[in-house]
């Protein structure tokens, strides 16, 4: 008896510990909560992108005016930017190489933010720059809403966000020309 007076702490841990070992539900919940790991639904929510979430309506700048959920069914490169943001500027030329060099394989949808229409025409006729630019003409949905510009997401086919970069890139560099081969098989 006075063993289980001295050590009655450890064996209700014990008991505890057993309990969220053995019933499955609890483990899981204990698991997913302690490692912060998604699950697989929540995984999908979040990397998925359905029509509604692209249903932007744009104006085209050098390009037909056209709806963001028309350029499904190629990968999808969406660059949000603007002619004020030093770091889009710089990587600008690397998207205009990336363009030139894979215009056939995916879409391409650079939308201009907080900018306007003649600063970005201005822009683009002193760069010689050809990529598809835009300005969106109705709300973006949070899941593509920037918070940091440039922002760039490439997008498959299904509308599974292959890759999100929140930052200036090179975007013509041989890691990710090989990445675009790989996704647009």
């Amino acid at each position: 008896m006075n063993f289980l007076k001295k050590n009655w702490i450890y064996m209700v841990l014990i008991i505890v510990l057993s309990t969220f070992a053995l019933v499955k539900p609890l483990r899981d919940f204990v698991s997913e909560q302690m490692a912060m790991s998604p699950t697989v639904a929540k995984v999908n929510d979040a990397t998925m992108l359905s029509d509604d979430v692209l249903n932007i309506d744009l104006k085209g700048i050098n390009t037909s005016s056209t709806n963001l959920k028309n350029l499904r069914g190629k990968v999808l490169f969406l660059n949000f930017w603007g002619t004020w943001c030093p770091p889009c500027r710089t990587e600008w030329p690397t998207i205009e190489k990336l363009y030139q060099l894979k215009k056939d394989k995916i879409e391409f949808a650079l939308i201009a933010m907080q900018d306007q229409e003649k600063d970005v025409k201005k822009f683009l006729k002193e760069n010689n720059y050809t990529a598809p630019v835009y300005i969106a003409e109705s709300p973006l949905d949070p899941k593509v809403l920037p918070v940091a510009f440039p922002t760039t997401y490439l997008i498959g086919k299904d509308g599974r966000i292959l890759k999100k970069e929140d930052s200036s890139m090179d975007w013509s560099k041989d890691s990710v020309l090989e990445f675009i081969d790989q996704v647009t098989k």
